[in-house]
């Protein structure tokens, strides 16, 4: 399967650029020997950065594998065009195509690092549930996730993030999940402003699938030092104008086939004890979770893990793994999944066609 997926990566840009009428053979020699030098590479820096740790091999393969993952995208599209420009009986157009989707690529690259590397906009959303008491009619949500601390060093980035969610002046702080991928020692510096974050009623995060390539139990255990309240499997009750609010957690959807002991997502666990007339707000990693939310009569599940596809057009493809890629959406009679496009990056430092969000959802009581 890797074999298969890189030599399309590689493959369908080289045929796309490179077996073009007109270019010398010394071009075609030298360009065909780059891209032979990259399909070799990436599986070696991909082994070695995330298999085995190497923050520089990790840094150089997932930036990488974004430009080919582009440039693949828009070789693609190039060949329609040069097919579509070739029937219409424009040659000359159409010989211009891959220095076109060359172009396209390298801007499409310079723009996508400046959108991964900027601090998150603010993606404000209004909820409307009617079990929510009116005394906590408006209490507000910021909602992160998929912080990707990792082999790029994004502790500025951090700092500033938190700054702008403290900013908000939420009732109610959310991690989703995907905090970081290494270990706490290795992240430690980029993770501490999560401490510096505020909020009025509780700060609550949960695990998501990249904490189970690694250390779950001790990021949970971390982030408890930095002030989070962690909801493995478990509850907690805000209230606000004497009406209340169940904030709920699950551990990600991996978590029970991860092998750590005591860990998978557990619904009834998590609202074991919890008063079944009042409204719940469910923390789950994975929209796909939902089907699990609408059996346990969930009001609001808040999710991750999709990024928004990150890098167009991959959405595409979280689409089939997932329920939904961003945005509100209801399931059932009772259940909504708000699914938040995510704070950070994995991988290739690219966000293309899929910007980064801090989401601020603003519960409303009442029908809507």
């Amino acid at each position: 399967m890797m074999v298969v997926a890189v030599t399309l990566l590689f493959g369908v840009p080289w045929a796309a650029l490179v077996l073009v009428p007109g270019w010398s053979t010394p071009v075609v020699a030298a360009s065909s020997a780059v891209f032979l030098a990259g399909a070799v590479s990436l599986p070696w820096l991909m082994v070695l950065g995330h298999g085995r740790g190497s923050d520089a091999a990790a840094r150089v393969g997932d930036t990488l594998l974004g430009v080919v993952w582009v440039l693949f995208a828009w070789s693609v599209i190039g060949f329609l065009v040069r097919l579509v420009l070739s029937a219409l009986g424009l040659p000359e157009a159409a010989r211009a195509v891959p220095i076109a989707v060359v172009v396209v690529t390298a801007v499409l690259v310079a723009w996508g690092v400046t959108e991964a590397m900027r601090v998150p906009r603010v993606r404000r959303v209004e909820v409307r549930l009617p079990r929510l008491g009116r005394g906590l009619d408006g209490v507000t949500v910021a909602l992160l996730a998929d912080t990707h601390f990792g082999p790029i060093n994004r502790t500025r980035w951090s700092e500033r993030t938190a700054a702008a969610v403290n900013r908000l002046e939420p009732d109610i702080v959310c991690h989703a999940g995907d905090i970081a991928d290494g270990t706490v020692e290795q992240r430690r510096e980029q993770a501490a402003p999560l401490g510096t974050i505020r909020a009025r009623l509780a700060r609550v995060c949960v695990t998501g699938n990249h904490e189970y390539f690694g250390e779950a139990q001790t990021w949970l255990d971390h982030l408890a030092e930095l002030g989070w309240e962690p909801l493995h499997n478990r509850h907690l009750t805000v209230e606000r104008g004497g009406d209340r609010l169940v904030v709920a957690g699950v551990d990600d959807a991996i978590a029970g086939a991860s092998g750590l002991a005591g860990h998978g997502a557990d619904h009834a666990t998590a609202l074991a004890g919890a008063d079944p007339d009042l409204p719940v707000l469910l923390l789950a990693h994975q929209p796909r979770q939902v089907r699990q939310a609408v059996e346990a009569g969930i009001d609001l599940q808040v999710s991750g893990h999709t990024h928004g596809g990150q890098i167009w057009p991959f959405h595409y493809l979280v689409r089939v793994d997932q329920p939904t890629v961003h945005g509100l959406s209801r399931h059932g009679e009772r259940t909504q999944l708000y699914t938040t496009r995510g704070a950070g990056f994995w991988g290739p430092p690219l966000r293309i066609f899929a910007p980064s969000e801090i989401s601020l959802l603003t519960l409303r009581a009442g029908e809507a």
